[in-house]
């Protein structure tokens, strides 16, 4: 028999996740504590801003030893062309939480305009299909549910979304909207008020770079998502550096989750993180905190020179 734990945070996960509206609601886009990092996934126009190619990965395991808690994959890459004024990137990831299992493809085009002497605005368009899964037949109920008899698969959910990202070598500040269609997930064999909607979520960031001395930066950031019907989401980190080679600091996710963030850098080319989140929600008791770790590497398959300044937070 499964154990109770399982049970209860799928029944937790399910109701929150198909019926809008309420209080109780679910994880629909993966969270990342080093989002800063991590731009493409959420903002569009973030793609070629650095003006040379990027590859990252990101591995994150949400509220470790809580039965059916969230685990996030992801692969990025963006890069510039056209003389630097125009920026591609795809990603790839999959999240899954509980019964549940999502797979996005997408792909980013981005265009840039000088708009002072220090600062570029980029305007981003996103693309890409999600694959969905929901294993209801793993789920142990109590008694009999039709809604548990058939597991639901939605192979081909279209979306698209949009963004803009202004920045110059220190300083950056985004908004965007990476899904722009509510998507349905339904199944006809049950009652109408089974269904799912995927949810817009609009975010905004930023941040910014101060170099203390010739060894020392400060980087202060922070991240604002809006989902209608839930709370909203914000998050303030603060990172110390040394060289631009070590970097540590501590996040704030509000009423949510407190933590840490370091990160090194091995070559100019190479970044490798990690970050530590412990809860202060409800689940604080339940969990042993939240683990992600961050692979970048800049390769450019055009062989193009990079710039001599790094672009906002590298």
């Amino acid at each position: 028999m499964k154990r109770i734990s399982k049970i209860w945070v799928c029944v937790v996960v399910l109701i929150g996740f198909f019926l809008s509206g309420k209080d109780l609601y679910a994880q629909q886009d993966p969270m990342y504590t080093q989002y800063m990092d991590n731009l493409l996934v959420i903002n569009p126009a973030y793609a070629g801003s650095r003006e040379i190619g990027n590859a990252l990965l990101v591995a994150r395991n949400q509220w470790v030893s809580f039965d059916g808690a969230p685990t996030t994959r992801s692969f990025a890459y963006n890069t510039s062309f056209e003389k630097k004024k125009v920026g591609f990137g795809f990603s790839l990831l999959t999240d899954k939480i509980g019964p549940l299992r999502q797979t996005g493809v997408y792909a980013d085009y981005s265009y840039f305009l000088q708009v002072s002497n220090e600062f570029k605005l980029g305007m981003g368009l996103k693309g890409g299909v999600s694959f969905y899964r929901a294993n209801l037949t793993d789920l142990a109920t109590v008694e009999s549910d039709p809604i548990f008899d058939n597991d639901i698969y939605e192979n081909f959910l279209p979306n698209v979304g949009v963004g803009f990202y202004l920045f110059s070598s220190n300083t950056f500040l985004g908004l965007s909207v990476p899904r722009l269609i509510e998507n349905e997930i339904t199944r006809e064999s049950v009652s109408s008020e089974y269904v799912n909607r995927q949810e817009m979520h609009v975010y905004l960031v930023g941040g910014h770079r101060f170099d203390l001395n010739d060894n020392l930066q400060l980087k202060p950031s922070a991240m604002a998502r809006w989902v209608q019907n839930t709370p909203l989401s914000v998050d303030v980190s603060v990172q110390f550096g040394f060289k631009q080679k070590f970097w540590v600091g501590a996040m704030y996710r509000l009423d949510e989750a407190y933590g840490f963030i370091a990160q090194f850098k091995p070559t100019p080319k190479m970044t490798i993180g990690y970050s530590y989140d412990i809860s202060i929600s409800e689940l604080s008791g339940y969990n042993n905190g939240s683990h992600e770790i961050l692979f970048s590497y800049d390769i450019d398959l055009f062989e193009r020179r990079a710039k001599s300044q790094p672009v906002a937070f590298r």
